[in-house]
């Protein structure tokens, strides 16, 4: 397939469904996924997106703002992944227990195919919430048409969504939490208001993160703030003060830092 256009690709791969139930986290692959998808004639699509303590506002609040304007119908919807001690010990597998409650949930919601944005680049990553995808069925079209979040950016732009081609990868706030830390509604709010804080000042693109860990809070900083380290730095340590949180320090930013494997 790969001398076919990414796009190309991804429209063969939708030909085989009628209907699908797209799980849309607010993020560029599952919203570029579901509107590519819904602009396909003869494909009837349900957008279905969860809002929890997890998931920053700012995506649900995308996640509405792109169902007016694109005309999609969107189900906003609770999962109950905070009422499972599972998820909530926060254990090397807890994405597992995150997507097990998001299927399970809309598969009580409709009987389509459920499709999930993940992309070529996720199969290189521990990745537990995939085994829970397969158990229940569970497509990648994203996958399953060889996309990689480079396709995906082009094709998000391709599509005319303004600003979300160029959104930074964003996992969920749970993942800035050390494994074995139990996931607390109050510290992703802090850790939520705190990025979003450093955001407003950060260059644009460019990648911190707020961590917990055993020792306190740590911020992580991507390449391109060497002139504003001091600052974000600053900041962070007021924030903590005014929370009542220990700052350990800065340290470069690290993917799956606070990840733990089994």
């Amino acid at each position: 397939m790969n001398d076919i256009a990414p796009a190309q690709r991804l429209d063969r791969v939708l030909d085989r469904f009628e209907q699908l139930a797209i799980a849309v986290s607010g993020g560029v692959d599952s919203v570029t996924l579901a509107a590519f998808a819904h602009r396909k004639p003869g494909l009837a699509v349900t957008v279905i997106h969860a809002a929890s303590p997890a998931v920053p506002e700012e995506a649900t609040a995308r996640v509405r703002g792109l169902s007016d304007t694109e005309g999609w119908t969107t189900l906003v919807i609770g999962t109950g992944e905070f009422e499972d001690s599972r998820y909530r010990d926060n254990p090397s597998n807890r994405c597992y227990f995150c997507k097990t409650n998001l299927y399970d949930r809309i598969r009580t919601l409709t009987p389509h195919v459920i499709a999930s944005g993940a992309n070529l680049d996720d199969l290189g990553d521990y990745r537990p919430g995939l085994l829970a995808a397969a158990e229940r069925q569970v497509v990648h079209p994203l996958i399953e048409a060889e996309m990689a979040k480079a396709d995906i950016r082009a094709l998000s732009r391709e599509l005319g969504l303004g600003s979300v081609a160029e959104l930074p990868a964003q996992p969920c706030l749970a993942s800035r939490v050390e494994t074995g830390i139990a996931i607390d509604a109050r510290d992703l709010a802090f850790i939520e208001k705190a990025e979003r804080h450093l955001a407003d000042i950060a260059a644009s693109g460019v990648t911190l993160r707020c961590r917990i860990t055993r020792s306190g809070v740590v911020l992580e900083l991507g390449d391109g703030v060497s002139a504003q380290k001091h600052l974000l730095v600053e900041i962070t340590q007021r924030l903590c003060a005014e929370a009542g949180r220990v700052f350990v320090g800065a340290r470069p930013y690290s993917r799956g830092a606070m990840f733990m494997r089994p």
